[in-house]
């Protein structure tokens, strides 16, 4: 789905600006201080905030119900088609704080939005709108063969965009956010060169799969050498805040790769946008289909590891001068 909207929208200079996600592995049992007990703390009828994805929505309770010691609410996505409505557990609901709705932008503009002010809404993962499940006959017939043309296009690229759908552990969801407030709102930075770095952290889970597996799968490698590629081609692009790009100029040097410097909190906001980066990838869909699941998998090893791979907290400053604010 893309999200209340979508964290992650990618202006050159905030292509993270404003993650998403959530906080480290000590925390994972709450969203947090503001979200839902377990004892039926939201009403039928109460405006909610509802995680989908690795992204946060507004959201309706339609119904509550206690299910073996268990609450569980039926909710509809406020602005998007009836189709998407569904039973959630209290984890993945918010109440509608301001301090919720910061997490929800924050996640909002870590994620490519559509250019169209009114929706706001990613377009990965993007749910059908009942308004344009109805495209008007007219409308088409009048925008004439360029229309056409370029509707193939981007038929190819929103079929690759709904078959890559990575669902982030609330955990590195939680991650994500902390990284945001860290960086735009405290003014701190990850202290570089990290350890591990991007290249250890693929490396150990080569090692990794080989040991579970008994085996080097070959597209296990492959898949990692492209992991590598795209987190070095993407920092300087899209991965980094303004805060950020002076530290990146100071401390990748001499040609030095990104994947050397950098580590796992830089590589989770890579797989925020690697939806968008792959929409672009001439693949197969039992390809695609495949590649996300080793992509989750991935994830899944980088939450197992969350308390090495991540830093609990940032020490590093970052200049506090007008430009880096928004």
């Amino acid at each position: 789905m893309g999200s209340a909207n979508s964290g992650a929208g990618v202006k050159e200079e905030t292509s993270t600006e404003g993650d998403g996600g959530g906080g480290d592995a000590a925390t994972a049992a709450a969203p947090d201080a503001s979200d839902p007990s377990a004892d039926g703390a939201f009403a039928e009828g109460e405006k909610v905030l509802a995680y989908h994805g690795p992204l946060i929505y507004e959201a309706k309770v339609q119904k509550a119900e206690l299910r073996k010691d268990e609450w569980r609410y039926f909710v509809h996505y406020l602005g998007w088609s009836k189709n998407w409505d569904e039973w959630v557990g209290t984890d993945r609901l918010l109440k509608l704080t301001d301090d919720n709705i910061c997490k929800q932008q924050a996640l909002e503009k870590n994620q490519n939005t559509d250019k169209n002010p009114k929706s706001g809404r990613s377009t990965q993962n993007k749910p059908k709108d009942s308004k344009l499940d109805k495209e008007d006959p007219r409308s088409t017939v009048s925008k004439g063969k360029k229309r056409k043309a370029q509707s193939g296009v981007e038929d190819d690229k929103r079929t690759s965009e709904n078959l890559v759908k990575l669902q982030f552990p609330l955990t590195l969801k939680k991650q994500l956010v902390d990284d945001w407030e860290f960086v735009t709102q405290l003014g701190k930075l990850v202290k570089l060169p990290r350890s591990p770095n991007v290249d250890d952290i693929l490396k150990k889970y080569l090692d990794y799969r080989t040991k579970k597996d008994g085996m080097i799968a070959e597209s296990v490698g492959e898949i990692l050498k492209g992991l590598r590629c795209y987190f070095d081609k993407a920092l300087p692009a899209m991965l980094l805040y303004k805060k950020e790009r002076q530290q990146y100029h100071e401390a990748v040097r001499d040609d030095a790769s990104p994947s050397t410097v950098y580590g796992a909190e830089h590589l989770l906001r890579l797989f925020v946008k690697l939806p968008e980066l792959l929409a672009y990838v001439n693949m197969e869909e039992e390809a695609l289909v495949k590649l996300q699941q080793k992509l989750l998998d991935f994830l899944k090893f980088l939450q197992k590891n969350q308390s090495v791979f991540f830093l609990s907290t940032y020490d590093g400053s970052a200049g506090m001068d007008e430009s880096d604010t928004k």
